[in-house]
């Protein structure tokens, strides 16, 4: 488990410092994006790796990496959304941003390690295609949550989702990195 900690650290820290750059960039311009913006945004991101993954090959310079770290801050990005709620404008501080980015970022990483405690690390065993199956898997089931407004009878809701969306992502960023 001490690996996977500090793989996790490292992979995190790399997504954090994209999302800290575009902050700079662009300031915190998400915050005008619904909940269900946010989904179809991670919904391309892993469409398109699942489409490299199928494919084999990419005609834009990009390849899946820097899709997960999308999904990975997306998904972030998402449980802000469902927490604040959208706003008309950037209502909040590139720094507020990133105090709600670290707050959901150790969240989602304390369910990861919860999970895997009891899991026993099963993901190492997995391809990484499967996390970008089961990541499209947890989009559908956003998407109809989303359609129900929010209303499950049995499942858990959108905020679990995302969670289990960026920790697949984070898994798949670990193998890419680290190597199976």
């Amino acid at each position: 488990m001490a690996d996977t900690k500090e793989q996790f650290e490292k992979v995190i820290a790399q997504c954090r410092e994209l999302f800290e750059k575009k902050l700079k960039d662009y300031g915190p311009s998400w915050r005008i994006m619904r909940p269900q913006s946010v989904t179809d945004q991670i919904f391309i991101k892993a469409n398109r790796i699942r489409s490299l993954e199928i494919k084999g090959f990419s005609m834009v310079s990009e390849g899946i990496r820097p899709e997960f770290v999308g999904i990975v801050n997306y998904g972030i990005i998402g449980l802000i959304q469902l927490n604040k709620g959208f706003a008309d404008t950037t209502d909040i501080s590139a720094e507020e941003a990133l105090a709600l980015y670290d707050k959901y970022m150790q969240e989602t990483k304390e369910l990861m390690y919860a999970k895997n405690h009891d899991y026993d690390e099963a993901w190492r065993g997995m391809r990484i295609s499967s996390y970008t199956d089961l990541i499209l898997m947890k989009l559908y089931r956003t998407k109809q949550i989303e359609s129900n407004h929010g209303k499950t009878l049995v499942s858990e809701g959108i905020d679990a989702n995302y969670k289990d969306m960026v920790n697949y992502a984070l898994f798949g960023l670990i193998k890419l990195e680290f190597g199976e």
